[in-house]
Parts: structure tokens; C-alpha cells; sequence
């Protein structure tokens, strides 16, 4: 079972970087279409997707929030991390093929509510901006490691 380290409010710096790498398949579009019930053709019908702007299906925006989402609470501040919001625009589309690139960068700290404003940005493997945004989160309030749960396993019919 793999080991997840949260860093503790008092622990963090400003400028202080984590992150997160993910493949995007067509399986994965099918697998996040079937958990979150977005089944746009955009995403889902190369026939459809052919018709429109992007030529071809790419992935769900929100896919990509998501990732920004296992990077807060995996890596930076990681477990215990609770969200208070997240600002993110869309800049350009994900493919399949594509590796999504999360970066979350510490912005600010306030110590009064352990809250940490973290710069978001997702590139792809080529360096193209995908997405650009803000978080907030409220921190661990100390480090600690802790293992990852068993998942269930997710299976598209």
C-alpha cells in the first residue's frame, strides 16, 4: 500500500511546488464520463467530436480540476487538506494520448485559519497551458504519514 505525507501548515513556504502526472486514455473518459454522468459526445463519439472545433473527442475539463484536486490531496498540503475553493480556466483542450501536468504552487499562507492559496497550472507533455487557476485549502495543521486506502475497482461496461 503506498504511503501519502501530508505537509503541516507551519511546515510550508511560500513558492514551495508539488506535482502530479496522469495519462489521459479513452478508457479514462470512459471511466470519468460513467462516475460523474457528463456523457457530452464531445468527449464520448469520434464521429460526433470530428463534427466540431477539435477535430477529434478530448477529455472532460473537469477531468483536469480533478487532477488539481488528487495533487491538494496527495502531495501539497496532501491528506487532511480541506478545500474552501477552486478558480479554474480552461485554456486549451486535452487529448487522448496527452500526459496532464499539474503544478501547484504555494502563493500564500494566513496562519489564522491554516489557509494555503495555491497557484494551479496543468500543461500538457509538450509544455501547452491547459488550465490556470487558484485554490484554497486549509491545511494539516502538523506533517504526517499515513497509507493510501484500497480503492474499488472501476470497470465500464
Amino acid at each position: 500500500m503506498p504511503q501519502l505525507i501530508s505537509t503541516g501548515f507551519s511546515e510550508l513556504t511560500e513558492g514551495q511546488q508539488a506535482r502530479l502526472e496522469r495519462r489521459l486514455t479513452t478508457e479514462v473518459i470512459r471511466q470519468y464520463a460513467a462516475v460523474s454522468g457528463d456523457v457530452n459526445p464531445v468527449h464520448l463519439d469520434a464521429e460526433y467530436a470530428a463534427t466540431t472545433a477539435f477535430c477529434e473527442p478530448i477529455g472532460h475539463g473537469m477531468w483536469l480540476g480533478a487532477l488539481v484536486s488528487a495533487a491538494i490531496a496527495t502531495q501539497l498540503p496532501g491528506p487532511g487538506s480541506v478545500y474552501r475553493a477552486q478558480q479554474l480556466q480552461f485554456k486549451q483542450p486535452i487529448k487522448v494520448g496527452d500526459t496532464a501536468v499539474v503544478t501547484l504552487t504555494v502563493k500564500e499562507l494566513k496562519a489564522r485559519m491554516r489557509l494555503v492559496v495555491l497557484g494551479c497550472e496543468v500543461h500538457n507533455q509538450e509544455g501547452t497551458l491547459l488550465a490556470r487557476g487558484e485554490a484554497e485549502v486549509i491545511a494539516p495543521p502538523e506533517s504526517a504519514t499515513m497509507e493510501a486506502p484500497e480503492l474499488p475497482r472501476v470497470q465500464v461496461d
